[in-house]
């Protein structure tokens, strides 16, 4: 199919507009959780369904991106998850309780859900691997610069405004890019008649939904609840029973022959590690600055916000530099800075001051801007064009995966090691007012979790050592499409 270069310019614009709106819509919330739980009168662990039943809507639904990719055109599956997520948004504006809150936010994720895949697919079909470094870096200023500002625009609300405006802000928006959607939007890939595996859909719904859940409710429950247990040895068996099942299927719901090319594993790894890294990061800092400092969400919010916004500006130029350079330097250039940023806080105390962590913080954003988007490209490149959907749904799968996970795991040793240093500080000091004891605890248990992260992002550097050069990417992609 002939596309002119003006027709990709409105078709992307009007896809980074969409997937912008989503991204900003995803994580708009984080900081509102403990606002919407004295409006509503829930408990921590309820009003945590608004984050953990986003993603597990969204994760149990990006395996099958693939084959919507397949079966139905770009102006259907972009248009759709617009009016998902306009409905969504309507009816989380209007919430009278929390169930209907939680209703709209469900219908949210499922239009959530397909649009970065299916904007990473269009660009698979639209650019040769050598200018994808760029276009991907242009995307990847969209997609982080919503949750760059999402915090502190979170923060401004829930101080300032109604929490209502959270969603209805949102609405006018998602009105226009669906106008421009059903103006502009032409299909890029030929659809054909995929047949869907209902065996391996369930599977993957009972098997990714029950790890998400497991993982993204062991923080508030604890790992030793009968139900998180069952959970998550119950999502590994049914996920394994659906990798069997992709290998052995002649067309699967996801196909995971992409793991045969040495660069889409290695970047996968990398990935796994570097989203938990970053999840880890955006619930630690949080708690840190609230709980240990006392600083308010919107103060909380402002502090992220230099880092957030440095890091999206940095993405078009990081796009550049991998087409130019590849991928291995970009890596090793943006970990040695994710290490620098991470040492920084591992004895982070009551008297470090609010600058140091901003600094710190850039620093973080930076590295990560080096990896984030090329890991994408680096990945996508290494894959023929008829695995570009499947390569960009495993992604996706990974990320969701990852990010539960991370959240999990390091939730768990920050609590472990608080509830450690507490006791001990209360032994040393019986004196200690309760207040004062909780802010201490917090603010070691933090520095132990950054101790934690630090681990996994040498971890992540080892990992790029053994990726190949440029021209050996190259070499593998041209292989691998004749």
């Amino acid at each position: 199919m002939d596309i002119t270069e003006r027709n990709k310019k409105v078709l992307l614009i009007v896809l980074i507009a969409g997937c912008f709106l989503s991204t900003l819509n995803q994580t708009l919330l984080n900081v509102a959780l403990s606002g919407l739980m004295e409006v509503f009168d829930v408990t921590a662990a309820t009003v945590q369904w608004l984050s953990t039943g986003f993603m597990l809507v969204n994760g149990v639904l990006v395996p099958i991106t693939a084959f919507l990719m397949q079966r139905f055109t770009t102006r259907q599956l972009f248009i759709s998850s617009m009016f998902f997520l306009f409905i969504g948004s309507v009816l989380c504006a209007c919430a009278g309780n929390f169930g209907v809150l939680l209703t709209g936010r469900m219908i949210q994720a499922i239009g959530a859900g397909i649009i970065i895949p299916l904007l990473m697919t269009v660009i698979l079909y639209l650019y040769p691997s050598e200018k994808r470094g760029s276009i991907m870096g242009t995307i990847g200023f969209a997609i982080i610069f919503a949750p760059a500002i999402a915090p502190t625009l979170s923060g401004f609300i829930m101080e300032y405004v109604s929490w209502r405006w959270l969603f209805i802000g949102l609405i006018p928006f998602l009105l226009i890019v669906i106008v421009l959607a059903f103006k502009y939007l032409m299909n890029v890939a030929e659809t054909t008649k995929a047949k869907l595996d209902i065996t391996s859909v369930i599977l993957s719904t009972i098997g990714f939904g029950c790890i998400l859940f497991g993982f993204s409710s062991a923080g508030s429950k604890g790992w030793d609840d009968p139900v998180i247990i069952t959970a998550i040895i119950v999502g590994m068996i049914v996920s394994t029973l659906f990798c069997l099942r992709q290998m052995k299927s002649s067309d699967p719901l996801l196909n995971l022959t992409v793991f045969k090319y040495k660069v889409f594993t290695l970047t996968s790894f990398i990935n796994v590690l570097i989203t938990m890294i970053m999840y880890a990061d955006l619930i630690l800092l949080p708690i840190y600055l609230q709980n240990g400092r006392g600083f308010t969400a919107f103060e909380a919010g402002l502090l992220l916000l230099p880092g957030a916004v440095i890091n999206a500006f940095l993405f078009p130029v990081t796009g550049k530099m991998f087409d130019k350079y590849g991928a291995k330097p970009l890596f090793i250039t943006g970990l040695v800075l994710i290490i620098v940023a991470m040492w920084g806080v591992i004895d982070i105390s009551e008297s470090t001051t609010y600058i140091y962590i901003m600094i710190r913080t850039i620093i973080l954003r930076i590295g990560l801007s080096f990896i984030t988007m090329p890991l994408n490209t680096a990945g996508l490149n290494a894959l023929p064009r008829e695995l570009g959907s499947h390569g960009s749904a495993v992604n996706n799968t990974i990320r969701q995966l990852s990010g539960a996970i991370g959240t999990a795991v390091i939730i768990t040793v920050y609590t472990m090691q608080s509830n450690s240093h507490a006791s001990e500080l209360s032994m040393e000091n019986e004196n200690i007012t309760a207040i004062r004891l909780e802010a201490l605890a917090s603010i070691l248990g933090s520095s132990d979790a950054y101790v934690f992260m630090l681990a996994l992002s040498f971890v992540a550097l080892i990992i790029t050592c053994f990726m190949p050069k440029k021209a050996t990417i190259k070499k593998s992609e041209g292989e691998s499409q004749n």
